[in-house]
């Protein structure tokens, strides 16, 4: 992460928050990160962290829709392992809106971008995540 690009210096600030448990906190920064977005790459990551501290996946959809348009604007390898977390926030948030068509589209479009991910422990999760979420909407 660059720290020297202060809205990535303030999500890394929120995710700290966020696992400390203080998750008002983390908000805040979140906000602020999205505040201080000069360009669709700032505005891609402060909007996906913002998606995650959302309590109405109508409002967890919208974020998430908002970091993958932005993502698409960047259209650079800074946003390529983006993707598979975007994708299956909005299957999610569809998931729990009852759209499990428009889920299941999203988790086969994370599907779609897995080779981005890291081998590693987080890579791993979002293949989990992929996988058990088409699970899920293919038994409705």
């Amino acid at each position: 992460m660059d720290l020297d690009n202060p809205v990535l210096r303030l999500c890394q600030d929120g995710m700290r928050a966020e696992a400390q448990g203080r998750p008002a906190d983390a908000r805040a920064l979140f906000e602020q990160a999205w505040a201080s977005s000069v360009d669709d790459y700032d505005a891609c990551v402060a909007a996906h962290y913002l998606a995650r501290q959302q309590d109405d996946p109508r409002e967890v959809l919208r974020w998430n829709t908002e970091a993958l348009g932005r993502a698409d604007r960047v259209g650079d390898e800074r946003v390529t392992a983006f993707y598979p977390s975007l994708y299956v926030g909005v299957g999610l948030a569809r998931e729990q809106l009852g759209e499990p068509e428009q889920a299941r589209r999203a988790f086969e479009q994370a599907r779609e971008h897995v080779a981005a991910l890291p081998a590693d422990g987080y890579g791993e999760a979002l293949r989990t995540a992929i996988e058990d979420g088409l699970r899920r909407v293919a038994g409705r």
